[in-house]
C-alpha cells in the first residue's frame, strides 16, 4: 500500500516538472502515512525521481532513512500536526501564483477576484503569509499557524502551499490555485463580469 503511494508521489512530481509547475531543483511535495512523512529530497528536481530517493521524517522531524529532506520540510510537518486530515502538502513556485505573491498591493482577505466558482470549491479562503526565508523556523510557524483555517496558502514573494486529505485533493488545490491566478492576470485592464456576493455567499456555504 506504501510503496503504491510513493510511486504516485513521484508520478505526481514527474507531472508537474512535465507540465511546467515545477523547474530547476525547486518544489517539494510529501505524503504522511501513519506517523511518518515522505517528502522530496533536498537538492534534487521534481523530474525523474523514484521512491528510494524519498527522505522519509517522523512528525518530530527525525530522519528515518539515509536521504536528506527538502530544507522546506518543517512546514510540511506544521501542516501536519495541525491537521489530522491532512494526507498530503504540495508546495510549488508556479509563475502566476509567484507573480500574485510579488504584487506590491491587493486585498490580502481577498487576493484573488470572485472569477470562477472552482476556486471557492478547491482554493478559498486563501491564506497570505508574509515573507519568510525559504526554510526558516518563522516561515513553519507561519504555515503552521495559518493550516488550521487554510488549506491554501500564498507565500508572499515565494509560492504556494496546498494541503489535502490525499494527494491528488492537494494537487487539484494547487493547479485550481495557479490557473484562477493566471486568469486574473489575463483579464487585468478588461472589463470583467465577477461572481455576485450572493453567488459567492452560496458556494461557501455549500462548499465551505
Amino acid at each position: 500500500m506504501e510503496d503504491a503511494v510513493l510511486e504516485t508521489l513521484c508520478a505526481t512530481a514527474e507531472s508537474f516538472y512535465q507540465r511546467g509547475y515545477a523547474f530547476g531543483s525547486t518544489g517539494n511535495i510529501s505524503v504522511r502515512a501513519g506517523d511518518r512523512v515522505w517528502i522530496t529530497p533536498t537538492g534534487k528536481s521534481l523530474q525523474g525521481l523514484n521512491p528510494g530517493q524519498l527522505a522519509c521524517v517522523d512528525l518530530d522531524g527525525n530522519s528515518l532513512n539515509e536521504n536528506r529532506p527538502s530544507k522546506e520540510f518543517p512546514f510540511h510537518l506544521a501542516v501536519y500536526t495541525r491537521r489530522a486530515d491532512v494526507r498530503a502538502v504540495v508546495h510549488l513556485h508556479t509563475l502566476h501564483s509567484v507573480a500574485l505573491s510579488c504584487l506590491e498591493e491587493f486585498d490580502e482577505e481577498n487576493p484573488l477576484p470572485p472569477l470562477t466558482p472552482y476556486y471557492f470549491m478547491r482554493v478559498a479562503p486563501l491564506a497570505v503569509l508574509p515573507y519568510f526565508r525559504p526554510g526558516s523556523a518563522g516561515l513553519a510557524e507561519a504555515v503552521g499557524a495559518a493550516a488550521p483555517r487554510h488549506n491554501c496558502m500564498l507565500l508572499r514573494n515565494h509560492g504556494v502551499v496546498c494541503a489535502g486529505s490525499t494527494l491528488s485533493e492537494a494537487v487539484d488545490r494547487t493547479e485550481e490555485l495557479e490557473q484562477t491566478a493566471r486568469l486574473h492576470f489575463l483579464l487585468r485592464g478588461e472589463r470583467t463580469r465577477l461572481l455576485t456576493p450572493e453567488q459567492v455567499e452560496e458556494l461557501k456555504k455549500t462548499f465551505g
